[in-house]
């Protein structure tokens, strides 16, 4: 087992429901760090924090309603710093998301869709910064979607990215300019700041106990954890970037390990993921979207 987190402190938001959240605060645990997570979800919490703890990770777990301003999202990183000392890692995992025309959003619906998805994150970055500026190193990852992409047109794509997209995929693309804007910013002061998008749907247990996205259509949760892991240790010029999760691996050349650091994830290798990559590709290019990577 590796340590590159060892003597960090991360911040996973979103890490209640056994999904990206979660398989990102166990890869970071795993490689040493002392883990901070929230999530609206109090049992959720409690399962996340006893698996970190096996694990030997020292755990805040915190409920915080992020759509709410007043949900304590404000006192957050002064919770996390008050705890553990420092913050060396922010992710920006929480999202919501839905997919409808746009005639149909309601102003409540679309007020809390901006909450968690843009005005969330750039308040912890702003509360986080500060510190990682004063030490001169930090990392931040936001995780985005392919919704943020424009959809190629006319005629435009049949799949619901490209048609009912429009309040999602806005707050995304919001999202991935902010995290260019603030790398930028920053990026003499140490901090890298960096966006990641899974390559296809990941393998949450809700989505696939929903079903109706095929096997092949679907990633693992080891992939998009081991490609935010390389985002959050890497070195000054690894900033200001929005990835895809598996190519990103495709181009480091980095073996995908279970999360726990363990061993490696027979089939999701980087040679294994260039057919992956563009079996992909292909399914995009028959729905009418040949540049989606």
């Amino acid at each position: 087992m590796g340590r590159a987190c060892e003597g960090r402190v991360a911040l996973v938001t979103g890490a209640s429901k056994g999904g990206t959240g979660t398989a990102i605060a166990h890869r970071l645990a795993a490689e040493g760090a002392s883990l901070a997570i929230c999530a609206r979800d109090a049992e959720g919490l409690a399962r996340t924090e006893e698996q970190l703890q096996r694990l030997g990770a020292p755990v805040l777990s915190t409920q915080v309603d992020l759509s709410d301003p007043d949900g304590g999202r404000a006192s957050l990183v002064e919770r996390v710093i008050g705890r553990f000392g420092r913050l060396d890692i922010l992710v920006n995992n929480a999202a919501a998301n839905g997919y409808r025309p746009f005639r149909e959003w309601t102003p409540a619906r679309l007020e809390l869709t901006q909450q968690v998805n843009v005005w969330a994150p750039w308040q912890l970055m702003a509360d986080a910064t500060p510190g990682m500026v004063e030490r001169g190193e930090g990392w931040i990852l936001n995780l985005t979607s392919h919704a943020a992409e424009l959809p190629p047109g006319p005629p435009f794509p049949q799949s619901l990215t490209a048609s009912a997209g429009s309040a999602y995929g806005a707050t995304k693309a919001a999202l991935n300019r902010l995290t260019v804007s603030v790398a930028a910013e920053l990026w003499e002061a140490g901090v890298r700041v960096n966006a990641l998008a899974p390559q296809s749907a990941i393998a949450t247990p809700h989505l696939v106990a929903a079903g109706g996205i095929r096997e092949e259509n679907l990633e693992p949760l080891e992939t998009i954890a081991e490609a935010a892991l390389a985002l959050v240790t890497g070195g000054p010029d690894q900033t200001g970037s929005i990835r895809r999760s598996l190519q990103l691996l495709v181009d480091l050349d980095r073996p995908v390990l279970d999360l726990e650091g363990g061993e490696r994830v027979q089939g999701w290798q980087p040679p294994d993921l260039v057919a992956v990559i563009d079996r992909q590709r292909e399914l995009l290019a028959e729905r009418g979207w040949p540049d989606a990577f």
